[in-house]
């Protein structure tokens, strides 16, 4: 074939290269197609020994190839369609080669130059999540980092979607802490990304009720979606558990044990602005549960704060001194927030709805 690419002009004279039909490009498009099913044939017994990564790692080189050849040979998107056609032809037995999945397979290539990080991270997630991260991410710093979440917390496709939606690489490691202070540096580095700020207790949906004793009753009839929202590694241990402290009872909100800290995780929460008594509170369960519950080999009970506002250096001059460590983050629902202005000037104010349960 001639090196040379045909040139074409526009309505106002601008030259340009014009892509060649599939006839001009038979013998270099015969040749290719043939590489690419020899590539297949290869591979297939490692494709049903380990299926998942053999076949990325499968799809990665041939979106890989067919962008090298449309770059040489200024091949256009028709390409895909035939090179469909082919494959199932010669591999009938095998799905994957529908024009819309070739193309994804391109994308993939393109998207995850590096076949190292192929190898090593997106190789070890489904195609189906694969799919995910090239459809809902545009920049390889979020795809990245969703990527290796996914393989370190075993998400699914729907997991995934839901984790990006709720805009969880901007949240995590985001609470206001004394973790530094109060941890030696691997566990401090640990527990800042355990913890995110804020909370997102959208599943409540647009009737949550506005005591805390109630919230924290719909949180645990929702666990399943609540230890989602926590992350990977929380056990629900209970709520309004009870502690005796001088002859006074006392009632942690929730009490959580995270698996990958090895502690007790005391949750309190608040439907209110931040207040530096809060604090004192916490550092008193935190107290009382090392003393009573913790077990040899444990690690220090950590605390965490959930409040609906802050002032961030209010807060951090608060937890300034304590030993115990504390994280303090804000809680939101998200669906009742977004409500229509109409709509919500229709609705009475949170002071009215507490003064009517006061009554």
């Amino acid at each position: 074939m001639d090196d040379r690419k045909r040139m074409g002009k526009d309505k106002e004279g601008a030259i340009f290269p014009v892509a060649p039909n599939l006839s001009e490009m038979s013998d270099s498009y015969l040749q290719f197609i043939e590489e690419i099913k020899d590539r297949i044939q290869r591979q297939r017994l490692s494709v049903v020994l380990s299926a998942n990564s053999s076949m990325i790692c499968l799809y990665w080189s041939i979106g890989k190839a067919i962008l090298e050849k449309q770059q040489e040979e200024g091949w256009g998107a028709r390409v895909i369609d035939r090179m469909a056609k082919d494959l199932k032809d010669a591999f009938p037995e095998m799905s994957g080669f529908s024009p819309r999945n070739i193309k994804y397979m391109r994308k993939f290539a393109e998207c995850w130059p590096d076949y190292e990080i192929v190898q090593q991270v997106v190789a070890q997630i489904p195609w189906r999540t694969n799919l995910k991260l090239l459809d809902k991410l545009n920049d390889p710093q979020s795809r990245i980092w969703y990527a290796r979440q996914t393989v370190q917390n075993g998400w699914s496709s729907a997991v995934l979607d839901v984790q990006i939606q709720s805009g969880l690489m901007e949240r995590s490691g985001k609470s206001v802490n004394n973790f530094p202070a109060a941890l030696p540096p691997a566990d401090s580095e640990m527990a800042n990304q355990v913890f995110k700020d804020p909370y997102l207790f959208d599943f409540l949906g647009t009737d949550m009720p506005r005591r805390e004793v109630e919230i924290e009753r719909k949180l645990t009839e929702h666990i399943q979606s609540f230890l989602l929202e926590l992350g990977q590694g929380f056990a629900f241990v209970g709520r309004q558990v009870h502690l005796e402290v001088g002859g006074q009872d006392f009632y942690i909100d929730l009490l959580f044990y995270h698996l990958k800290l090895r502690c007790y995780v005391v949750i309190e929460l608040k439907t209110c602005e931040f207040e530096p008594g809060f604090v004192g509170q916490l550092n008193m369960y935190q107290s009382v549960v090392d003393d009573i519950l913790r077990y040899p080999g444990d690690n220090p009970t950590i605390g965490l704060l959930l409040v609906k506002g802050k002032n961030e250096t209010v807060v951090e001059y608060s937890l300034a001194g304590y030993q115990s460590p504390i994280g303090v983050a804000e809680w939101k629902n998200r669906i009742s927030q977004s409500l229509p202005d109409d709509l919500k000037s229709s609705l009475p104010s949170i002071e009215e709805i507490e003064k009517e349960l006061d009554k």
